[in-house]
């Protein structure tokens, strides 16, 4: 029983889920940090506060905080978009070497003097 359960924790793909999930959460504050500090402090400096909380208020129904939280996922999104995903994605380009591009393929020529080659190793190899 406990060799099943070594063999499923060991897996590569468990460790590195588990290793993606605490970078995730270590990483989550520097995101919340750029969004909350610098994003919305921005648009707090140009349009004044940014939060809809208390804007569209009918009833129970609160329009404005969920207009709020749709404006903070869309500049998470964008800020880990922008600042994480094309600059990593930028920096794999850069270190991953392009494949070498496939051989031409043989002109009729070179195919019918293989053809003959292999045809004169068949004679030589039977007599």
């Amino acid at each position: 029983m406990f060799e099943g359960f070594r063999k499923f924790v060991m897996r590569g793909n468990v460790v590195d889920l588990a290793v993606g999930v605490v970078i995730g959460t270590a990483f989550s504050a520097v995101v919340n940090s750029l969004v909350n500090d610098v994003l919305l402090a921005a648009i707090a400096t140009l349009v004044g506060k940014p939060d809809f909380s208390g804007v569209l208020v009918f009833g129970a129904v609160r329009i404005g905080a969920f207009l709020t939280a749709v404006v903070n996922f869309l500049l998470i999104a964008a800020a880990v978009y922008f600042f994480v995903v094309t600059p990593v994605n930028k920096l794999n380009d850069l270190i991953r070497k392009p494949e070498p591009p496939a051989p031409p393929e043989p002109s009729t020529q070179e195919k019918l003097l293989i053809e003959i080659r292999d045809l004169l190793r068949q004679n030589i190899t039977r007599s």
